[in-house]
């Protein structure tokens, strides 16, 4: 069972990665299986369009990850400011 205080701490940083998330111009999400995003009048489909494909996923997965250890660190940073004022009362 997970702890009250774990409880807190994961809704904090659900709430930080949710402001961070709004604060996002272009948020891109993953393509399953759809090329199409690639495709204009004179592009031809070829055997590239799944390495593209992946290649965008791959960086947008990596925008979301360094998204979420943006809001772990600033997590992190509110318990440490928290501790150091509980311990100065």
């Amino acid at each position: 069972m997970l702890t009250d205080g774990f409880k807190d701490r994961r809704q904090r940083l659900h709430d930080i990665l949710l402001a961070i998330l709004s604060q996002q111009d272009d948020l891109e999400l993953m393509d399953l299986d759809n090329p199409s995003a690639f495709a204009s009048e004179v592009y031809r489909y070829s055997s590239s369009d799944s390495a593209r494909l992946l290649e965008r996923n791959q960086r947008v997965l990596q925008h979301y990850q360094a998204l979420v250890r943006t809001a772990v660190t600033l997590d992190a940073l509110l318990d440490a400011e928290d501790g150091i004022f509980q311990d100065s009362v």
